[in-house]
């Protein structure tokens, strides 16, 4: 009998320590609890600086350039630096024909000065006899021998002798005018007369540094060509191209911050929203509906005075704050049907708990209803945990286990 005892004792050991061995662990979970938190939510986009005011300096005259001695980070003063100078074009080489075509327009308009100036001396002539004939009928009048009508035609005569004399000198200064042209019309390149002939100076419209220089070597441009472009490197502001359905949330005067442009971050507001949205093809072939914000820096110049034109930045634009708000980390959160739920820890065991949130960024989310402050909530659940699984959350986590 007391061997069969030892025996029975033997395998109620056995089946107890295989029992122990293979009695499921507790899942061992992170944890953290619910409580109060300020929370701040922000909107998020990739951003570019500019110049607020960028001048744009083009050829007042079409003509020869001479080159640029400006390049880019170089002072200029408002209406003292000269920033370009714009030389006469040189007339251009002629080919055979449009040689033959003005000597021949010379040549007659030579011609025609010529017979200008002899119509002009037929005149003069005129002139004089029509003259002399009114002395000699004014003395025959004088006498009473010459009736008065004689008198007035002689008169009359003079007038218009003198009258064709004038006709006739401003013809030969017509045709002294078409000589002339006709003579330009001939004249070639020549380096020297071009180089006296100077200069439409272009001065500097505005105070600043020099940003680009579009066009530096000497050349021939036309009029309107831009040069140069000016501006303040301190007077910056950001602008960003944020989703429409961000730029909703989005109010002038909202504060910002910006960042990652390789200085500490910068301290800015928001100063106007585009009221239309353009269409633009993210990199994924997405097409999305982008609404452009302006931001404006604030504080000191001096501390982004490495920032420069065009530079990439991060902007974080603040649409909603609360402060002293129930809240739980964003890792416990995951979706049970149409809502929010989490597992929270209870007497050891997980137990899944539907809740209400309302704003979130991205470590908190407001919690509207579901669990009271100083409930602990596990993070990142995996698949293994489920409602009523015992758990025990490790050393150091944020709630026992």
């Amino acid at each position: 009998m007391l061997r069969r005892l030892l025996w029975v004792l033997l395998a109620l050991l056995v089946a107890g320590g295989l029992a122990w061995a293979l009695w499921p662990e507790p899942a061992r979970v992170e944890a953290a609890v619910v409580d109060r938190q300020d929370i701040v939510v922000r909107v998020e986009e990739q951003g570019r600086s500019r110049i607020r005011e960028v001048f744009t300096v083009s050829a007042p005259i079409s003509g020869r350039m001479s080159r640029l001695d400006l390049h880019p980070g170089d002072a200029v003063t408002e209406g003292e630096t000269v920033v370009a100078r714009v030389h006469p074009a040189a007339p251009p080489l002629l080919d055979l024909r449009s040689r033959r075509i003005a000597e021949a327009t010379r040549d007659a308009a030579e011609a025609a000065l010529g017979l200008a100036r002899a119509e002009l001396e037929r005149a003069r002539a005129q002139a004089d006899y029509a003259g002399s004939q009114l002395q000699r009928a004014g003395a025959l009048a004088d006498r009473g021998t010459l009736a008065t009508r004689a008198l007035e035609q002689a008169r009359l005569d003079n007038a218009a002798a003198q009258a064709a004399v004038e006709s006739a000198s401003a013809n030969v200064l017509m045709r002294q005018r078409e000589l002339e042209s006709a003579r330009a019309a001939l004249i070639e390149a020549d380096g020297d007369a071009a180089e006296e002939s100077c200069c439409a100076e272009v001065r500097a419209p505005a105070s600043g540094r020099i940003l680009r220089v579009l066009s530096e070597n000497e050349q021939v441009v036309a009029a309107g060509t831009p040069l140069v472009e000016i501006g303040d490197p301190l007077d910056l502001e950001i602008e960003v191209e944020l989703l429409s359905a961000d730029a909703v949330r989005v109010r002038e005067g909202a504060m910002a911050e910006v960042d990652d442009w390789g200085g500490p971050p910068l301290a800015a507001r928001v100063v106007r929203v585009d009221p239309s949205a353009e269409t633009k093809v993210s990199a994924l072939g997405i097409e999305e509906q982008r609404v452009t914000a302006v931001l404006a820096l604030e504080g000191d110049p001096s501390t982004w005075a490495e920032l420069g034109d065009g530079y990439r930045v991060t902007v974080r634009i603040e649409v909603w704050r609360g402060e002293d708000l129930p809240a739980l980390p964003l890792g416990a959160l995951f979706r049970s049907g149409e809502g929010w739920a989490v597992f929270r820890i209870e007497d050891g065991r997980a137990r899944l708990t539907r809740i209400e949130i309302g704003e979130r960024n991205d470590d908190w989310a407001e919690l509207k209803g579901g669990l009271e402050p100083g409930t602990a909530v596990i993070l990142h659940p995996g698949d293994s945990i489920a409602d009523g699984v015992r758990v025990s959350a490790g050393t150091g986590d944020a709630a026992p286990g």
